[in-house]
């Protein structure tokens, strides 16, 4: 770990795993059994669970809580103050804890203050817009928005808004006028894009 580095008022169980080449900045919590990849950033006062499983290259922003049973994928983005939960059916007075796994995909981005709510998939370089409250799984580079979330689009690896060029074999094959990028959904996806949030320019920031 000598190239890891843990600021002094970071609070880390002894038994979690941190991976070469992370920052963990002021004020966070790693409980127990957590473990963290290579080159994250995990900034200032981060919460994150036991048992928890994040992969390499994840930026993690100021405020953000990871509970018990989500586990985040390489290259992923999560915004300032977005939160998981665990539990779809909390009691103060229930002595059990019904954790409800959810997972992020690789190269998924959650903009700031989103909350995603347990037993969900984020698909592979989806992007969920700031603020959004995400209640079902979210596609492959589907960009979604609101509460509750729906999908407004489609972006491109790069995170940019892709329109459609033409179909071919069952697919959509969208690109990117900023950049060229070229992505392929399936057309059973396409056509869930809600006509209400459809984008036609660029996606909010996040």
């Amino acid at each position: 770990m000598s190239d890891t580095f843990i600021h002094a008022t970071a609070d880390v169980d002894p038994g979690a795993v941190i991976g070469p080449g992370t920052k963990v900045w002021n004020n966070v919590q790693i409980r127990e059994k957590a473990e963290i990849g290579a080159q994250c950033i995990v900034g200032k006062s981060v919460y994150i669970d036991h048992t928890v499983k994040i992969g390499d290259r994840v930026k993690i922003q100021n405020g953000v809580s990871i509970y018990h049973g989500v586990t985040v994928e390489d290259d992923v983005f999560l915004g300032p103050h977005m939160t998981f939960t665990n539990d779809l059916y909390p009691r103060a007075f229930d002595p059990e804890w019904h954790v409800v796994s959810t997972t992020v995909r690789r190269g998924a981005s959650v903009g700031a203050n989103v909350t995603i709510v347990c037993g969900v998939e984020l698909g592979e370089y989806c992007m969920v817009g700031a603020g959004a409250v995400v209640t079902r799984d979210v596609p492959p580079h589907a960009l979604v928005l609101g509460n509750p979330a729906r999908i407004a689009g489609f972006v491109t690896r790069m995170g940019r808004l892709a329109r459609e060029v033409r179909r071919e074999g069952g697919d959509v094959v969208a690109v990117s006028p900023e950049t060229g990028e070229e992505v392929r959904i399936p057309e059973t996806t396409w056509a869930c894009i809600d006509p209400d949030r459809a984008l036609r320019g660029r996606p909010p920031a996040d």
